[in-house]
């Protein structure tokens, strides 16, 4: 039985979201700290006091609770995506939404961040990661078509909007993270959002070439 998509959470399942929450960051601390090979089910836990049965009613992996912080972050866009107000466009909505759920984390720390991704990078990881950036998507996808109000038929619109979003945040993330004297990248995701809302117009609507005078 599915929950009503608009109705408020009720405290069961604002409980399992924050106790998958509180495993999935023990994961990826201990993961971090000790290195995948060396982090065993129980030991993430114990860091958070549930039973390794427990764990595996939430996950079924290690790996899957290490990249579980991908999707965690998406639930918190959809939740601010439903609260724009209604009289905001598909894009403004989406777009606020977006840089407020990522400004609710704080600028990343670059340190932490380098350490994640060579983490995320290895082999028994990336399948997880994949899979957490798809279902990433589809979270986005379906708020999308609820907010818009929109049925099955504009299911693939929805999830190339969706897509568009991911991009632009992952772009946004890696010129922060290898430029190190790139703007913030709050700031930058904003300036992409506001562009892909646009249609890129920098790039569609050039200025024109002005011709040298003829002497």
């Amino acid at each position: 039985m599915s929950l009503d998509p608009v109705a408020p959470l009720g405290l069961r399942e604002r409980k399992k979201r924050a106790a998958r929450r509180a495993m999935s960051e023990a994961a990826l601390k201990l993961a971090m700290e000790k290195g995948v090979e060396q982090v065993r089910v129980e030991d993430i836990a114990n860091a958070v006091g549930v039973s390794p049965r427990t764990f595996n009613n939430y996950f079924s992996s290690k790996e899957e609770a290490i990249c579980s912080f991908i999707v965690e972050r998406q639930e918190l866009l959809r939740e601010a995506l439903r609260e724009r107000p209604s009289e905001e466009t598909l894009w403004e909505a989406v777009g606020t939404a977006t840089l407020e759920a990522y400004g609710s984390l704080g600028e990343p720390n670059r340190g932490s961040v380098e350490l994640a991704r060579s983490l995320l990078l290895h082999p028994s990881v990336q399948g997880e990661f994949l899979k957490a950036h798809a279902k990433v998507e589809q979270v986005l996808a379906d708020a999308i078509l609820e907010r818009a109000g929109a049925g099955a038929e504009n299911a693939l619109n929805a999830r190339l909007m969706a897509a568009i979003v991911e991009s632009a945040v992952k772009t946004a993330f890696f010129s922060w993270l290898i430029n190190e004297g790139s703007r913030p990248f709050l700031e930058t995701l904003g300036v992409l959002l506001r562009e892909a809302a646009a249609g890129i117009p920098s790039l569609t609507r050039p200025e024109p070439v002005k011709k040298p005078k003829k002497q």
